[in-house]
């Protein structure tokens, strides 16, 4: 059963949506250009004061609604190559399980300090490229495209499992070395990150960890905040999403830090 206010183990005044629901459409927005809007949204659900378990689970819930958002108006704009999702989004749902399994058995921190490494590696190589992600050279379903991302979004889904604060800005990486500009990479990931978070909002449902009340009123401003991103994305091109991508690999590797002291 859905949890009410009362079932809560702290008292949370339903005030809290008063800077919950802004904060999730600007999660929204960022994550429908760059990735990286549960790097908003789980810590502002922690600071409502929700326990860790509710706060992931609600977490899952609103963003399936912002992932589900921009996902549908990439793939209108014909941003998303279907016939490569059908390859890769199984892989990213059996390595999002196999990651959420390892959680027992590896210490988390300790990979978080390698991963926050690895993001700002990454992001540095976007910046420095000044031509990365601007033009679209895709060549379609090659077997070097797939050599790449098929092992890649297994890894990826494989970490979504086991952290998770990032995945969009990898698979946004991954898909910018396949060819893509920024823009088609950002609509690709959206799609896998949908599969992903609508798998793990079926095993959270299952779990009653969900605070419906709060969740489903943040899950609505993710998805007007995902709309509005995506077309700001698809309007202002490689370039815009570039910058914000820069912005999100910050806050990402910042964070991935903090969790890991």
């Amino acid at each position: 059963m859905p949890l009410a206010p009362h079932d809560l183990p702290l008292t949370i005044s339903p005030s809290v949506l008063l800077y919950g629901v802004p904060l999730a459409f600007l999660a929204g927005f960022i994550d429908a250009v760059a990735g990286g809007g549960g790097t908003i949204t789980l810590p502002t659900l922690l600071f409502m004061g929700l326990p860790a378990a509710n706060a992931v689970a609600t977490n899952k819930l609103l963003a399936i609604f912002g992932s589900a958002s921009a996902t549908w108006q990439y793939s209108k704009a014909g941003h998303i190559d279907w016939a490569l999702m059908a390859r890769l989004i199984p892989l990213a749902l059996v390595g999002s399980a196999l990651g959420a399994y390892a959680v027992h058995f590896v210490d988390p921190n300790i990979f978080k300090w390698l991963v926050a490494v690895v993001v700002l590696v990454v992001g540095a190589l976007v910046l420095v490229n000044k031509n990365f992600g601007l033009a679209d050279r895709y060549p379609g379903l090659t077997p070097r495209v797939l050599a790449l991302t098929l092992p890649g979004t297994f890894i990826i889904g494989l970490y979504d499992g086991f952290i998770g604060p990032g995945t969009g800005t990898f698979l946004m990486f991954m898909f910018a070395l396949t060819g893509l500009n920024l823009v088609r990479a950002s609509g690709n990931a959206k799609a896998i990150n949908f599969a992903t978070n609508s798998g793990a909002f079926l095993l959270f449902l299952l779990g009653s960890k969900m605070v419906f009340w709060i969740g489903l009123p943040m899950g609505i401003a993710n998805a007007l905040g995902a709309y509005v991103g995506s077309r700001m994305a698809m309007l202002r091109g490689s370039a815009f999403v570039k910058v914000i991508y820069a912005v999100i690999v910050v806050l990402v590797a910042g964070k991935l830090f903090l969790d890991a002291r």
